[in-house]
């Protein structure tokens, strides 16, 4: 599936990290998102599994994430990681 949020890899964006009630934000940049092979793998679409790698770089830090695609929007995309939601946006 194609992200509809436009993504400029030199580009700035916002990232928001969700757990329970908690709820942090920060910058981040280097923004890269790409679909990870099946595989061939039997799963059914909703077990779970994650289908995107999410690489970015969050305080000079380089962050790699793999999630499910829970939003797909023009002006932001969401994944659920594990316990925690992360969703990124254009500043």
């Amino acid at each position: 599936m194609k992200i509809r949020m436009p993504i400029k890899f030199f580009g700035n964006y916002q990232v928001t990290v969700r757990s329970g009630s908690s709820e942090s934000r920060e910058r981040c940049q280097k923004l890269t998102i790409s679909e990870l092979s099946s595989g061939g793998s039997d799963q059914p679409e909703d077990s779970g599994a994650e289908t995107y790698q999410i690489i970015f770089l969050d305080s000079g830090c380089r962050r790699i994430i793999q999630g499910r695609l829970k939003e797909n929007l023009e002006d932001k995309v969401v994944f659920q990681v594990e316990d925690k939601e992360y969703e990124f946006s254009p500043l």
